[in-house]
C-alpha cells in the first residue's frame, strides 16, 4: 500500500535545516538541494528489484545481485524540479529524463501545463517523479495523472518537503504513488506556501528573488 515516506536519516534533518534558513545564499541552497535529493533518493530506489549474477573476480568467482527489472526515468516538474536532477542522477546516471512544466494559477491554485517532453520509451519504466515542494498537490497531482495517460504503470514522487494538505491531496488522487520527502510541515498559507517551509525554492535555487 503506498503512503509517505519521511527520511529522518540525521544528514537529510541536518541539510533541510540549513536550507530553512533565510540567510543561506544561493550557492549553498543550490548545493543543499541536490545533496538532500540525492539522499532521499538512495531510500526511493531502496526497493528496486534485483537478480543474481556470476562475476569472475581477480581473486575467484562470484555470485553477487545487479539491478533487475524496468529502467529508470526522472520527470522533474519545472522549474524548481531542476534542482534536484542533479542528486539524483548522480546515483543513477543511466536513468533518462523527461521534463513537464505546471505552474499553479494564483489564486485557484489550478494546475496549468504548459510544457511536456518524455523518452520514447516512457512507458515502459520505473518514472521518480521530483519537485521541491509538495504544498498544494496540484501539480503533482496534474504530472502523474500526465504519465500515467502516455502508460507509465510504476510512479514514486519525490520532495525536499511536504504538508499535510499536499500529502493528503496527492494520495487521495494516486493512491497507488509512494511518497518520498524529508518532511512534514504545519501547515500550507494562503498563497500556497508550506509553513515554515524554506521559501519559494525555485526561487532560491535559480536566484530569481
Amino acid at each position: 500500500m503506498a503512503g509517505i515516506h519521511v527520511v529522518d536519516h540525521p544528514l537529510v534533518q541536518h541539510k533541510i535545516s540549513l536550507m530553512r534558513d533565510k540567510t543561506t545564499g544561493v550557492k549553498e541552497f543550490r548545493e543543499l538541494t541536490s545533496e538532500t535529493a540525492m539522499l532521499i533518493c538512495y531510500e526511493a530506489t531502496r526497493d528496486l528489484p534485483m537478480k543474481e549474477v556470476t562475476i569472475e573476480t581477480h581473486q575467484g568467482i562470484a555470485k553477487t545481485k545487479v539491478i533487475s527489472g524496468r529502467k529508470l526515468a526522472f520527470v522533474p516538474i519545472l522549474r524548481a524540479g531542476l534542482g534536484l536532477i542533479e542528486g539524483v542522477t548522480s546515483l543513477i546516471p543511466a536513468a533518462k529524463i523527461g521534463h513537464i512544466g505546471i505552474f499553479c494559477e494564483p489564486g485557484t491554485h489550478d494546475a496549468v501545463k504548459y510544457y511536456s517532453k518524455m523518452p520514447d520509451d516512457i512507458a515502459e519504466r520505473e518514472v521518480i517523479v521530483v519537485d521541491a515542494m509538495l504544498a498544494t498537490g496540484t501539480s503533482a497531482i496534474a504530472a502523474i495523472s500526465d504519465l500515467k495517460e502516455m502508460g507509465v504503470k510504476s510512479v514514486k514522487f519525490l520532495c525536499l518537503l511536504a504538508c499535510p494538505e499536499g500529502r493528503d491531496a496527492l494520495l487521495a488522487a494516486h493512491p497507488d504513488v509512494d511518497i518520498y520527502c524529508g518532511g512534514v510541515d504545519e501547515t500550507m498559507n494562503e498563497e500556497g506556501y508550506i509553513v515554515p517551509g524554506l521559501g519559494d525554492a525555485g526561487d532560491r535555487i535559480f536566484g530569481t528573488k
